[in-house]
């Protein structure tokens, strides 16, 4: 990522320089500092128009959108942007030839000058990690050495976010794959344990069987549809209750459970499956002491811009370095269910790295995790 921020610098800053010369050339004389902010204030506003249709990757749309904008950044005749088999798209009067031209280029590795009439081009290589993705082209009637150069180094400018694009896309690609990572991870104790319990009561009590059967189909296709990575805290909370259910029927009143939700925090964008692992780790780890029965208290606040979730349980506690190396540890070896650690990476990637998970503990003092979600839903990718 650095690297390509550094591309995008210094091609932007040589593109300036150029932009400069070009106006002192082909333009009227204006005052020198006037001049100078003038052509910075161009530059990069017509590099903000042309990036976010770039960030979407190499095809014909995001060519489309980009070309006539990249046109009046060289301030040339003609400019076309290519594949490595085929014109996605061109500002300007191009020449047919405009593919040969980019083919050259591309087996060369660099760029390329061709004289014409009436207009000749330079042609340069658009990469992606070193692998040549297609090629920018511009077409005018002076072929300097600065133009060639610029040319180049705006072709890098358009590779960087390219590569930016492609970013993106893996973070994407990732995070899907996280997703169905975590949903495989749904606790195999737990879908044992429940459909054990369900058994228990099918023939001293039918109807309740049934309820819980259609609580646990109701559980399991929120856990496992194929879901966007943000949900409503309303429908986590309507997860976390059929989750509940089950665990009510199989601990009975051993178990007691508390919820404590603002109205105002309902609505708000939280990532998928957040809660559930808090609360079954709250049971885990609370049901173990008390005689084996425990209570889980969840309380959803509202605070301003952010709402503040928090899931207690009344148990053992643990030792607080312990709780560290549980938010430490890697995501992909919690055994026995999604776990406070996949929770934790999760909220800190869509968030930022304040918004990880915060473990207050003590030994003999229960367990309370706490977490806090901005009102406005961020996008992963």
């Amino acid at each position: 990522m650095l690297t390509t921020a550094c591309v995008v610098l210094s091609s932007l800053t040589f593109v300036l320089g150029y932009g400069l010369a070009r106006v002192s050339r082909r333009g009227p004389r204006a005052s020198g500092r006037r001049s100078k902010d003038e052509a910075t204030f161009t530059t990069l506003h017509l590099a903000a128009m042309a990036a976010p249709a770039l960030r979407t990757g190499l095809h014909r749309d995001s060519a489309r959108h980009a070309v006539r904008h990249l046109r009046a950044l060289l301030g040339t005749h003609a400019v076309a942007i290519t594949s490595t088999d085929a014109a996605l798209a061109w500002d300007g009067p191009c020449t047919d030839e405009v593919l040969t031209y980019a083919r050259t280029a591309l087996a060369a590795g660099r760029a390329q000058v061709f004289a014409g009439e009436p207009y000749g081009a330079v042609v340069a290589p658009l990469t992606v990690d070193g692998t040549i993705v297609g090629a920018l082209a511009a077409f005018d009637d002076e072929l300097s050495a600065g133009l060639v150069r610029t040319v180049t180094e705006v072709a890098g400018w358009v590779s960087g976010q390219l590569e930016l694009a492609e970013l993106d896309s893996s973070r994407r690609r990732a995070l899907e794959a996280e997703m169905r990572a975590l949903r495989a991870q749904i606790s195999p104790h737990f879908v044992y344990n429940a459909l054990t319990t369900i058994a228990s009561f099918i023939r001293t009590d039918p109807v309740r069987a049934r309820e819980l059967l259609l609580d646990f189909a109701d559980f399991a296709r929120y856990a496992l549809r194929r879901a966007h990575d943000f949900t409503t805290l309303a429908d986590e909370l309507t997860c976390v209750d059929r989750y509940l259910l089950l665990e009510r029927a199989r601990f009975g009143d051993r178990l007691r459970f508390s919820l404590q939700v603002a109205p105002e925090v309902l609505p708000v964008p939280v990532p998928f499956l957040c809660l559930q692992p808090l609360v079954e780790n709250a049971i885990k780890h609370g049901m173990g002491s008390r005689g084996g029965s425990g209570e889980v208290r969840v309380v959803a606040r509202d605070a301003g811009p952010e709402a503040h979730i928090s899931v207690e349980d009344d148990g053992a506690g643990m030792d607080p370095e312990q709780a560290r190396r549980m938010l430490d540890d890697d995501p992909r070896r919690e055994g026995n269910g999604i776990g406070l650690a996949n929770v934790d990476v999760r909220m800190r990637q869509i968030y930022g790295e304040g918004y990880g998970l915060v473990v207050e503990t003590s030994l003999g003092a229960g367990t309370k995790v706490r977490l806090r979600v901005p009102k406005t839903q961020f996008s992963s990718l």
